[in-house]
This record gives C-alpha cells, sequence and structure tokens, in this order.
C-alpha cells in the first residue's frame, strides 16, 4: 500500500469556525456514512466482482488474497476490461487480472482537500482509508462531494443569517 505524501505540494484550504481555522479530515466522513467494506477473493470471477457492486449498491470492492487486501476493483476496472479484447468470460476471468493494485490510501486523519487532490491527480473514485496497517473504510468522490456541500450549505446560511442580522432595524 502506499500512502500518499501527507501536505506535499498541497494548500489546504480550512473553514472558519469563530477565529480558529478547522481543517475537516476524512474521521469526519466516517462518522456519518459509517465503515463498511465490501471484499472479494482474487480467485473470485469477475462476473461475481460485478454482481457483488450491484447487489450492495457500491463501485469498488477490496480484493484479498490469503487474508491480505491485494488490490481493489472498481467499475472502470471493469469497463476497461469490457472495452478490451475479450479473452475470457467474465464467468472465467479471475478479479486478479483486471484489479488495480497497489493501493493508494489515506488514514483518518488525513485531510479532505488532500482527498481531493489524490483523487484527481492519480485519476480515481475510491479511497481506501488504512488505520494502522489495516484497511478500516472506504471514501468515494461522491462522499467527498457530499460532506463538501452540506458544509458550503451551512457555511452560507451562517453567513446569510449574519448579513441579514446585521441590517436588522
Amino acid at each position: 500500500m502506499r500512502r500518499a505524501q501527507a501536505g506535499v505540494g498541497l494548500r489546504l484550504k480550512c473553514g472558519p469556525i469563530g477565529n480558529a481555522l478547522v481543517v475537516h479530515r476524512v474521521s469526519e466522513i466516517l462518522d456519518d456514512k459509517g465503515r463498511d467494506l465490501f471484499r472479494i477473493h482474487a480467485g473470485a470471477s469477475v462476473l461475481e466482482a460485478v454482481k457483488q457492486m450491484v447487489e450492495h449498491n457500491v463501485g469498488s470492492l477490496l480484493v484479498t488474497d490469503g487474508g491480505k487486501v491485494v488490490g481493489i476493483v472498481t467499475e472502470r476496472d471493469y469497463l476497461r476490461r469490457a472495452a478490451g479484447e475479450p479473452v475470457a468470460t467474465d464467468a472465467e476471468t479471475p478479479v486478479r487480472e483486471i484489479m488495480s493494485a497497489p493501493l493508494v490510501v489515506a488514514t483518518p486523519a488525513t485531510p479532505l482537500e488532500e482527498c481531493m487532490a489524490i483523487m484527481t491527480d492519480r485519476r480515481i473514485r475510491h479511497l481506501p482509508i488504512v488505520y494502522e496497517d489495516d484497511v478500516v473504510a472506504m471514501v468515494s468522490i461522491g462522499d467527498l462531494v457530499r460532506f463538501t456541500s452540506k458544509l458550503q450549505s451551512f457555511e452560507i446560511k451562517y453567513l446569510t443569517d449574519y448579513i441579514t442580522a446585521g441590517t436588522a432595524v
């Protein structure tokens, strides 16, 4: 697993709270969404992986082999395979042949701005979250967008209330 280097080349955007600046972190998203993880064995078929993603309404699965996480398989991995020259059916092709590895990961303490930069730079939509060398959760670009939107809505409401309170007679 490759951990993204914290703060390298990044300028963190922080939100104001009173006179303090707050850096929002992955742990805040995990507190809201939970830490459900879905896994599939590296030897399982691509068809089984697609069925699991549909069943759980997720866009990725962690790939395991010998009880260890060895990669990730995503909708995009499957689309790349489907667009290429088929050499075997989806029922015959093992997940290990289309998975992405090594993992690019973050930690619960990683700032959200850094996660967005990692996902943009690496062109990935799912970021496994690691704590003490174990994958403990998954964050998607959709999770980041939802959380950021919620923060912006709160900030807009706060600023609107502040402005309208200052003009009240």
